[in-house]
């Protein structure tokens, strides 16, 4: 159990600074918005995480969580780093959930 925190704990430090790669464009935040919305329908919620991706991510990995939104399972590679982004932006956007 420790080993998967510091795990997680790691990924978010990693995911803090997506400053490395590709930025999120503003057309992949509109597509994010408009697939959230149409699985939520939570306009705050899904305001929320998309402005707060570019802070978490970047582009290329925002565009496999959109992805996974419509149903494309993430890489197994990556299922850490999905699993801690998506903790991430539901602490910022979601306290509590």
């Amino acid at each position: 159990m420790m080993k998967r925190i510091a795990a997680s704990l790691l990924v978010l430090g990693l995911l803090a600074a997506p400053a490395l790669a590709a930025p999120i464009t503003d057309g992949q935040k509109a597509e994010f918005y408009k697939t959230c919305m149409g699985i939520a329908q939570n306009d705050t919620l899904c305001r929320c995480k998309a402005d707060a991706a570019p802070r978490l991510v970047d582009g290329p990995f925002f565009a496999m969580v959109v992805a996974a939104m419509r149903g494309k399972a993430p890489p197994t590679s990556q299922n850490v780093a999905y699993n801690a982004y998506i903790a991430k932006s539901n602490a910022i956007c979601n306290p509590g959930y």
